[in-house]
């Protein structure tokens, strides 16, 4: 790569110094590769970036299975990695159906990256997805939480693209050389979220005069930094079954420890119509039964106290 340093290239390269700055020299640091112009442009910047800071850096291609021909894709993929220096392994996985394929493939991907045991795994999101994982959320109308987006750190998870544009992924491949893949996938109108990149965003842009991806992002960020500041308040309530606590809190306040509760008793997937069903079993209980979770989890009032138990088998 000669010449002139690409100015895409030099902030994707910002952008993960930044995301590692808290490692030290020899830390473990895994890239999610999928073949397309994200992933690989991730794992560009990133072997830049791990070869001055001396990290110990590997990539992992998820080959997901759900279409012909993707051992090739995963294959081509190591190749370009092994170009730019980076040790990569295919991991091929099984996709199930729980939740719609997207969600299946996205769990099992996040399982295949979780069992590399790295100090950090960077996953490719970028701009836009985040302004698409946004607009899911607002669809779905499952409240603050849905439409706070993706973090840009979660644990061992970064997300340094957060901040990128998808043209400037394609940008760093074309000034490392890379030929990356397109999945049939994007722009397949089964798929909701290729119905939102192929045709709401452009209406958007052009309705709202442009800037549109930028300012879902900006949401997301401003609704995580209150949520953020929310769920460590809830986390400081002491008794969070204890009626007379619970009613005394701000219902903002208030949701997201009961909501906590339940997690913390094995309910899963919970929405914003499950937590406003264990609100009333405080604010306006009238002798109802119990509230059932997902996860096998139900809610009841006992007394003063919202008490979780296993939901009975058959009612």
């Amino acid at each position: 790569m000669g010449g002139a340093l690409d100015p895409a290239v030099a902030t994707g390269r910002n952008l993960v110094r930044h995301a590692l700055a808290d490692l030290d020299a020899g830390s473990r640091v895994v890239v999610g590769v999928s073949g397309g112009a994200d992933s690989l442009a991730l794992a560009a910047v990133t072997a830049f970036v791990a070869d001055r800071a001396s990290y110990e850096l590997s990539a992992v291609v998820v080959d997901h299975r759900l279409q012909a021909g993707s051992a090739d894709v995963a294959a081509r993929a190591v190749d370009q990695l092994t170009g730019l220096g980076v040790d990569a392994v295919v991991v091929p996985v099984d996709v199930g159906t729980a939740g719609g394929p997207e969600a299946a493939a996205r769990r099992a991907r996040y399982e295949a990256l979780g069992r590399t045991d790295a100090d950090a795994v960077l996953l490719a999101h970028t701009l836009d997805d985040q302004a698409e994982t946004v607009l899911l959320g607002l669809g779905r109308g499952s409240g603050p939480r849905s439409i706070a987006g993706m973090s840009a750190r979660d644990g061992v998870w970064r997300r340094p693209f957060l901040a990128l544009r998808r043209a400037d992924t394609e940008r760093i491949c074309r000034a490392h050389g890379l030929d990356w893949w397109t999945d049939p996938h994007n722009i397949d109108p089964a798929y909701r979220r290729s119905r939102l990149r192929a045709e709401v965003m452009p209406v958007l842009e052009d309705v709202l005069g442009g800037g549109v991806a930028e300012a879902l992002a900006r949401t997301a960020d401003q609704l995580r930094t209150d949520i953020t500041l929310l769920d460590e308040l809830a986390a400081d309530v002491v008794d969070p079954h204890d009626v007379p606590t619970l009613v005394a809190l701000p219902p903002a306040l208030r949701s997201r420890v009961l909501r906590r509760a339940a997690l913390a008793a094995g309910a899963e997937s919970l929405t914003a119509t499950h937590v406003a069903e264990l609100d009333r079993l405080v604010t306006s209980w009238h002798g109802q039964q119990r509230v059932e979770l997902p996860g096998g989890v139900s809610a009841s009032r006992e007394g003063t106290s919202v008490v979780f138990a296993a939901t009975p088998v058959g009612g």
